[in-house]
């Protein structure tokens, strides 16, 4: 099968380029930044391309898919031929679809935890040996490639993002995959951007409920009002299997999960983390794995990637980083940071630079968001304000809806990288959250 990647570059997209090689699938691609390490990951595989920009001759009649990235604009020279010579045209989640359509799929959704959980569940299969295709958001240990595209696997687990499928199609991308079993971990307004209203934003976990086949699984966290209300509301068959944060104690700095088979030691901290460990239970459940061999594997999960990370310090000083921006995803790592490290001093930077995090209405949502830190700091750049074409925000603003007058708020990278200077990364613990770099520190020194 011949397919050409619009906007191969991007993190999902260079993945599924790369599945789709070992596939035995011939691949091509264009982009018009590529950035690593997806540059040199296309280069190992021979598929990266060999100048930067789009080619409308590239795409030739004989090609059988096209996938479109979300990078790329309505207006795509590249898009405009392939639309003339009437190909078939995908979405990333649609051409997902098309590779498991034939297989159980589990879908892991919502509007934060889905990659731990994948992650989770991934892990535990891979323990035991079980073979599964897959689409994860994060790098795991033990994984070369976020997506597993086979012939012979039954199962397929998604990780289901409730994003815009592509610029021509503005679905949201889990209501392409139709699950056999579902997982939806929690709801709290994101992309603003996108979905305006939160009954908006609503409403794409009620119509992926309605998505779950016939006679399928919905795994849902009970202890989330806003999911329980869709769960409830569902008009569609399926079977309902609630979940809720399991016992757990800290004892000497170790997470020690209370269960039936005695004291479980994990390597992840955090109720948000045991919250979702005892979703990815249940769905292994569903895909065999019984209690006892799940505890036996989970007890090795160090974490997904960038989602509460130890970064290994040159100091041996004590920072992890979190891809946290969000408003629920900030409250939930530094609630566990709180509770892991409560008898040290917790320094805890957040960089927003999101079109969501930086809207002044939306940043009413992280009201009291950094309590629990003795010195908590938020970035963001007046520069980035300007591209997005936003109006300025003070720094005032920033504490008054953050509910945190001792809050220290940094608008240019300088400035921040001066004050980290001062700190001693010996002296406390430091959690970062940031979907960026804070302006381009370097956590190692």
């Amino acid at each position: 099968m011949k397919t050409h990647f619009i906007a191969i570059g991007g993190s999902a997209m260079h993945n599924l380029a790369i599945a789709l090689k070992d596939k035995g699938y011939q691949v091509t691609g264009s982009d018009d930044a590529i950035f690593e390490p997806s540059k040199s990951r296309l280069e190992k595989k021979g598929i990266m391309p060999q100048e930067m920009g789009w080619f409308p001759e590239k795409i030739t009649a004989d090609i059988d898919a096209v996938i479109l990235g979300m990078h790329a604009h309505q207006d795509n020279p590249e898009l405009a031929r392939a639309k003339e010579l009437g190909l078939k045209i995908y979405s990333y989640p649609e051409f997902l679809y098309e590779q498991s359509k034939n297989k159980t799929r589990v879908v892991i959704a919502g509007s934060h935890g889905k990659t731990t959980i994948t992650s989770m569940i991934l892990h535990v299969l891979n323990f035991h040996e079980k073979d599964v295709d897959f689409m994860v958001g994060a790098q795991l240990e033990g994984f070369d490639c976020m997506v597993k595209l086979t012939q012979d696997n039954d199962f397929m687990v998604l990780e289901g993002d409730e994003y815009l499928s592509s610029p021509i199609d503005l679905r949201s991308k889990f209501l392409l995959y139709q699950p056999n079993i579902a997982l939806m971990s929690g709801i709290a307004w994101d992309h603003i951007n996108v979905f305006k209203t939160f009954d908006d934003y609503i409403d794409q976990f009620r119509k992926f409920v309605a998505s779950i086949t016939a006679g399928g699984v919905l795994v849902y966290n009970e202890e989330d009002a806003e999911v329980v209300k869709v769960v409830e509301n569902a008009e569609n068959y399926f079977r309902k299997i609630p979940y809720k944060t399991p016992e757990y104690e800290i004892n000497n700095g170790k997470v020690y999960l209370k269960t039936e088979m005695g004291d479980v030691p994990l390597s992840v901290f955090g109720a948000h983390n045991l919250l979702n460990l005892e979703g990815a239970r249940h769905i292994c459940q569903q895909l065999g794995i019984m209690d006892e061999d799940f505890y036996e594997a989970i007890m090795s999960f160090k974490g997904a990637s960038k989602r509460l990370e130890k970064v290994e310090r040159e100091d041996k000083g004590i920072l992890y980083k979190d891809f946290a921006h969000a408003p629920s995803k900030v409250k939930a790592a530094v609630k566990a940071f709180a509770e892991q490290f409560k008898n040290d001093k917790k320094h805890g930077f957040l960089e927003l630079h999101t079109y969501s995090s930086l809207n002044p209405t939306f940043l009413e949502q992280y009201d009291h968001a950094m309590d629990g830190l003795e010195d908590a700091v938020v970035f963001y750049s007046e520069d980035a304000l300007k591209i997005k074409r936003m109006e300025p925000i003070s720094p005032e603003f920033i504490k008054e809806k953050f509910r945190n007058e001792n809050l220290k708020v940094f608008t240019n990278a300088e400035d921040l990288h001066a004050y980290w200077n001062t700190l001693d990364k010996t002296d406390g613990v430091y959690l970062m959250m940031s979907s960026g770099n804070f302006g381009g520190l370097d956590l190692t020194k």
